[in-house]
């Protein structure tokens, strides 16, 4: 009888109210368009290079372009939300992502081709922060980790999908596809935006466009995210190329953060918000765990086409463990995080995507691919328990005026740590090949047995941070 009532009187688990699903859902199909096509893209290059009778340095630039446009967009995204409100803001980038995308599919020429990306690009960057924006202020701070859990679908299953999506489109249909796929979903993302989507107020005193931070910081990230990718290319910092553009790139960086600190004026991103040992260290995490996260997504499709000779497709196939990963735990991550603190879960994932990454650091030529499929597997399941939390503990505390700073904040944080992991280990692959004694397979697959050891070692400094972040929820 005792124990009937204490059922009795049990709370019952809080929903996610319909209508903020909704809103999640909808972002949701706006932001994996983005990222399967940045994705499908790489998959392209040598395809357009011989369809549009260039070189393959200047295709390049169909991706380096587009990731430089994205960079300098990304700091305006918290002015425009403020200025102009969150919906509106997020309507105008998916009309900007799909004139562009019409564009890249009608381009007769690499140049034309790079000009189209250049404006997907900036869609690109408006969206991105724009949709973390909107679903944080619609949710009102309320079951944010299991929201947080449904927009992170994108990007943990898109670069897993794009590339198989883009080697179907490759084997069997013209480049021009990739774009073409872009078109019916923006339309149907568009059309449910205007109708379902709340709008969000701009603020109250209409924030005056912070010129000279726009100067200083989106230059900046450009310039760091180029520098980064040159590092790899380059094959370290040795080269002009890489060393001119991070140097500029964090002389700027260091210029807007004394003019930010000083300025009596709103500046682009508040910085004040790093007084915060809580947002300070979310955001150092984010930094650490997306070198983890992006780097293995780097160096996975390129163990199985180098070392393992498949095909683009197939290398698709193959990486298809990890999301499933990333799906089973989506819910229960997102629901965990809503009751209990960040730091914890973070560490127990960290910890175990440490123990799954290690059969790849000893993967050869023949290791059995049902052995390294369940070590995705288990890999993908743990990566919710880092992304997912440390994004709703960025936002814990803050009021409605600071939740497009924390956007460009983790956004910034994200991009560049992702692009300095995954140049770290190219680099690290390119020199164990080149000072191997022998070219051949087995040289190549010591090469990514290292590379591998180096992902294990970000995952274990990711660690260090983690102790900061708070074991309760707020």
């Amino acid at each position: 009888m005792a124990q009937s009532q204490a059922v009795a009187v049990k709370p019952p688990k809080e929903k996610i109210d319909p209508g903020i699903l909704k809103v999640a859902l909808i972002l949701v199909l706006g932001a994996i368009v983005p990222l399967l096509d940045s994705t499908m893209i790489n998959v392209a290059i040598n395809t357009l290079t011989l369809d549009l009778h260039s070189s393959v340095s200047a295709t390049q630039w169909v991706i380096t372009g587009y990731v430089l446009t994205m960079g300098l967009a990304v700091p305006m995204s918290g002015w425009a939300i403020q200025r102009f409100g969150g919906k509106n803001v997020y309507l105008f980038s998916l009309w900007v992502f799909l004139v562009s995308s019409i564009l890249c599919s009608l381009a007769w020429n690499t140049g034309s081709l790079i000009g189209f990306r250049l404006l997907q690009g900036a869609g690109a960057g408006l969206l991105i922060p724009t949709i973390q924006n909107v679903l944080v202020q619609s949710a009102g701070g309320s079951n944010l980790g299991r929201l947080i859990a449904i927009i992170s679908i994108p990007t943990l299953i898109g670069p897993i999908l794009g590339p198989v999506i883009g080697g179907l489109i490759m084997d069997n249909m013209s480049w021009r596809w990739i774009f073409y796929v872009n078109i019916p979903i923006m339309l149907v993302a568009l059309w449910l935006s205007w109708r379902h989507i709340p709008k969000g107020e701009a603020a109250i005193s209409k924030p005056r466009l912070d010129v000279i931070g726009l100067l200083l910081l989106s230059p900046a990230f450009a310039a760091l995210i180029y520098g980064i990718s040159e590092i790899s290319s380059a094959g370290g910092l040795s080269s002009a190329g890489a060393l001119v553009p991070l140097a500029a790139g964090i002389v700027l960086m260091a210029v807007y953060i004394t003019y930010a600190l000083r300025s009596k004026q709103a500046p682009l991103v508040d910085l004040h918000l790093f007084r915060s040992r809580h947002f300070l260290s979310s955001n150092v995490i984010l930094f650490f765990s997306s070198m983890v996260m992006n780097g293995a997504l780097l160096l996975l499709p390129l163990y199985y086409e180098q070392v393992r000779g498949e095909s683009v497709l197939t290398t698709g196939l193959l990486l298809i463990p990890q999301g499933i990963g990333m799906l089973l735990t989506r819910s229960w991550i997102g629901g965990m995080t809503d009751r209990v603190g960040s730091r914890s879960i973070v560490l127990v994932s960290l910890a175990v995507t440490l123990a799954a990454s290690v059969p790849f650091a000893f993967a050869g030529t023949d290791t059995s691919h049902i052995l390294l499929g369940a070590a995705q597997l288990v890999r993908g399941a743990a990566m919710n328990g880092i992304f997912i939390p440390i994004m709703v503990s960025a936002y814990e505390g803050l009021r409605k005026e600071q939740i497009p700073h924390a956007s460009i904040s983790t956004r910034i944080f994200q991009t560049i740590g992702g692009a300095f992991g995954s140049a770290v280990l190219a680099t690290v692959i390119s020199h164990q090949t080149t000072s191997g004694t022998e070219a051949n397979l087995a040289s190549l697959a010591d090469a990514y047995q290292v590379a591998f050891w180096w992902s294990v070692g970000f995952a274990v400094v990711s660690m260090l941070p983690v102790m900061f972040l708070s074991n309760r929820k707020k």
